[in-house]
């Protein structure tokens, strides 16, 4: 019970962090294109993180691709931290948090419901 707690609540913390991205979306919407896409992509998704934390396990899937899509994004931040010098810390920095909310989700993903069996006598 603890663990389904702990991952009801790092949902909504992660829910709650991609819904404040609204604020910075609206200061790049009209300069950065590329930057308000993704942003308005994480404010999407934390609006549907905020309702998974309701009923994690039926929501399994929207919490493997959170977990697995934070892991690439910051595979594709260090990346670039390689080649843009001036923007190493921020994308490394960026980068550390996105790793850790991807392990933190795979670590607490709800497991596979056990199915329940019919019996054939009880049928």
């Amino acid at each position: 019970m603890n663990r389904e707690r702990a991952l009801k609540g790092l949902l909504v913390l992660v829910g709650l962090l991609f819904v404040a991205t609204v604020y910075p979306l609206t200061m790049f919407l009209w300069s950065e294109a590329a930057l308000a896409m993704m942003l308005s992509l994480y404010v999407t998704l934390g609006i549907f993180l905020l309702i998974a934390a309701r009923n994690p396990w039926a929501n399994r899937s929207l919490i493997a691709f959170t977990a697995w899509s934070s892991l690439a994004h910051a595979a594709v931040m260090a990346v670039q931290a390689l080649r843009d010098v001036n923007e190493r810390g921020h994308l490394l920095g960026g980068g550390a948090g996105f790793v850790i909310i991807g392990v933190a989700l795979i670590a607490l993903a709800p497991g596979k419901q056990p199915v329940e069996r019919v019996s054939a006598a009880g049928a």
